[in-house]
């Protein structure tokens, strides 16, 4: 299912992507109105699964594992701050506090709304299964 999550460039908010043919995609808005329609090849289109943050250490780490980390922090709930009134530095202690070697350097502001947004969308959404148990199993070995 996280596959089908995706972030299009210049459009606000997630999309689920319902189908694939030609040049063109069927994505659905994470929303209330759940409106319907299609992204073409000119549109930068990402999935969440394929998004990473930069960390100290050099390794980075999926979006996905911080969403978790997220998760176990707000205990399944969304993220209460207003992300739109919030300071860079409050951002970066929320951050820090759910991934603490994330690189400042590298993740701006912005960054971090988004991802504070998204997780809050993909909450309200019901989709939080972030992290399966395979992938964990594999990661631990």
């Amino acid at each position: 299912m996280k596959q089908n999550i995706l972030a299009i460039s210049g459009k606000p908010g997630l999309f689920l992507m319902l189908a694939r043919g030609g040049n063109t995609i069927i994505v659905e808005t994470l929303d209330q109105q759940k409106k319907r329609f299609n992204v073409g090849a000119r549109d930068r289109i990402t999935s969440l699964n394929d998004v990473s943050i930069y960390t100290d250490d050099g390794d980075d780490i999926k979006l996905m594992k911080v969403f978790e980390s997220m998760k176990e922090h707000e205990q399944g709930k969304a993220v209460a701050m207003d992300v739109k009134k919030a300071t860079k530095e409050q951002l970066a202690e929320y951050v820090g506090q759910v991934l603490p070697n994330f690189d400042r350097d590298r993740v701006y502001p912005n960054d971090m709304r988004k991802l504070i947004s998204w997780y809050n969308i993909l909450v309200e959404n019901g989709l939080t299964d972030f992290v399966d148990p395979e992938e964990e199993a594999e990661a631990a070995e």
